[in-house]
């Protein structure tokens, strides 16, 4: 069997991928990659493109390092696959990340299609509240992740500045942008594009504050000097 991408995730965490084979008349397919926006139609493909006589899929998440909640809806077909068909289908080998989003969710991280706690079963109304408050903790987490891997790529520039300017080490560089957006009470982004700005001849950030260049000045004399 070929696996299934999902093109809109280029570029983005890790593309998930399922591969599998079959064994007689069971499927055993493997998941590697991220649980993200896209995930259950890349599953979707996967398992319309099963031949007939499935009597079983198992899925192996090991590979799998993170999950938002997209990853719920990954479940949730693999589950609609199952109960249409009349098979019996497992999603199990779940790592730390995910399991924690599984346990949030009240499903059984061994196997949440199958375990004590699964999607089929009713939840109490005082439950789902509880639940759709834990997940929103955990999205505005991964719009966190999101924001810091847009942000990486000018934190690193002005990391490299900073060793190229002052040679300095890597750590060395990091402490005086940390520091710099601790004293000015400013993102550490908005600090790396003010060191980044500079060392292109564009002179200072034009949104860059006084109380900035202060700071990266102050950080850069307890750091490196």
């Amino acid at each position: 069997m070929s696996s299934a991408t999902h093109p809109a995730l280029a570029g983005r965490l890790n593309i998930l991928t399922v591969d599998g084979r079959v064994e007689g008349d069971r499927a055993v397919l493997v998941a590697r990659g991220d649980l993200v926006h896209g995930c259950a139609q890349i599953l979707a493909r996967t398992l319309a493109g099963l031949p007939d006589g499935i009597g079983r899929v198992d899925l192996d998440m090991s590979d799998v390092s993170f999950m938002d909640t997209a990853g719920l809806q990954f479940l949730e077909t693999l589950d609609t696959y199952g109960r249409r068909r009349g098979v019996p289908v497992t999603a199990t080998g779940w790592s730390d990340q995910p399991r924690r989003v599984l346990e949030t969710a009240g499903l059984d991280p061994g196997d949440p299609l199958n375990g004590p706690a699964t999607l089929r079963e009713p939840v109490p109304s005082v439950v789902v509240r509880e639940r759709t408050q834990q997940l929103d903790l955990l999205r505005a987490e991964v719009e966190q992740l999101r924001r810091a891997i847009a942000s990486r790529p000018v934190i690193d520039q002005a990391r490299g500045v900073l060793m190229a300017t002052h040679a300095c080490s890597p750590d060395q560089a990091w402490n005086v942008l940390r520091e710099a957006s601790q004293l000015s009470n400013t993102k550490l982004r908005k600090v790396a594009a003010v060191v980044t700005a500079g060392a292109g001849g564009r002179g200072a950030e034009p949104h860059a504050s006084p109380e900035v260049r202060r700071a990266l000045r102050t950080a850069i004399d307890r750091c490196l000097n």
